[in-house]
């Protein structure tokens, strides 16, 4: 537990308005489940970001950096300890320059030239609006991506054939003892669903986006095409963390539990989409503990089955 000291702590460090204490997590996950954490906290910039992680450095205090909470499964217990997002509940991406000595607030995201700098808290879905409305090209597999810059850095998010390695030019991230550093985009190690920041424990600060001119209309066109794509693929009306399950070499996941007669297959409100079998959903009222014992469930019976073993994209954080 937080105890009164860390709090006062924090609080000297930040606004309460960004702090909450025993913070159900629902709210601030995908499959709209998870127990409470001890605090969740709210950091606007690099500066503020850098305050608040030396000082839980210091004290001891366990920490996760959280995004859109898009790949993530939150024990019914909770997070002993401090969840810490650069995603401000309730405000928009804001353009523009921020405080002085900090590149931008880490919900910005700026155009200048074929160039996007944006921040690790900025969704990727804006990013490629603004690039839409720039008339930049190659951000389109991003519009409905539904996590942020930061979160996308750490996964190399991609989505039908578009990944963060293509576009990214290079990566603002703030490292364990405290320093700032900037990674080209050979140097963040992109590959599949990971890069160096599944490596190391540096907390992404922003992304430099080089893009190349386009028209448009034609770049609309293309994101309203891979819009329509996933409605009709993929059970986006229920909560989910999208694709449960990396691509196996050679595979497809989905396929391999259809394969296994897991369509439709279901503990509680959790269930494998019969629309989309990677895809694991909350169908209603389902609990991570749930979650959990289905996704565990599918990879037992697919490697039963056919000998492949499934790794997860989902992360189980907290006590289960």
């Amino acid at each position: 537990m937080i105890n009164k000291e860390l709090q006062q702590e924090i609080e000297r460090i930040l606004p309460a308005e960004q702090i909450r204490y025993d913070e159900p997590m629902a709210g601030h996950c995908s499959f709209r489940t998870g127990g409470p954490a001890d605090a969740l906290v709210s950091v606007r910039t690099g500066g503020e970001l850098s305050a608040l992680l030396a000082l839980l450095r210091a004290q001891g205090v366990a920490y996760f950096l959280l995004g859109k909470g898009t790949n993530l499964l939150i024990g019914d217990g909770g997070f002993r300890g401090v969840i810490v997002t650069t995603v401000d509940p309730g405000k928009e991406p804001a353009a523009g320059p921020g405080e002085a000595g900090e590149p931008f607030f880490l919900n910005s995201v700026r155009v200048q030239g074929n160039r996007i700098a944006a921040g690790a808290g900025a969704t990727l879905k804006a990013v490629a609006v603004a690039a839409m409305e720039h008339g930049l090209a190659g951000m389109e597999f991003a519009a409905g991506i539904p996590g942020t810059v930061g979160g996308g850095l750490v996964m190399n998010a991609g989505a039908y054939g578009g990944e963060m390695r293509q576009v990214v030019r290079k990566a603002g991230l703030l490292m364990p003892d405290g320093t700032m550093r900037d990674c080209s985009g050979e140097e963040m190690e992109f590959g599949y669903r990971t890069s160096l920041l599944r490596r190391i424990p540096a907390a992404a600060l922003r992304a430099e986006f080089e893009l190349t001119p386009g028209d448009p209309a034609a770049i609309r066109a293309k994101i309203a095409d891979l819009a329509a794509q996933r409605r009709a693929k993929q059970p986006l009306e229920y909560p989910s963390a999208g694709s449960t399950f990396k691509r196996p070499e050679g595979y497809f996941a989905g396929k391999l539990i259809m394969d296994a007669g897991l369509a439709g297959y279901s503990i509680g409100g959790a269930q494998v989409s019969d629309k989309h079998c990677g895809f694991v959903i909350n169908r209603g009222g389902a609990t991570s503990a749930q979650i959990r014992a289905l996704i565990e469930d599918v990879q037992q019976k697919v490697y039963e089955e056919a000998g492949v073993c499934l790794e997860r994209e989902v992360i189980f954080l907290g006590e289960f």
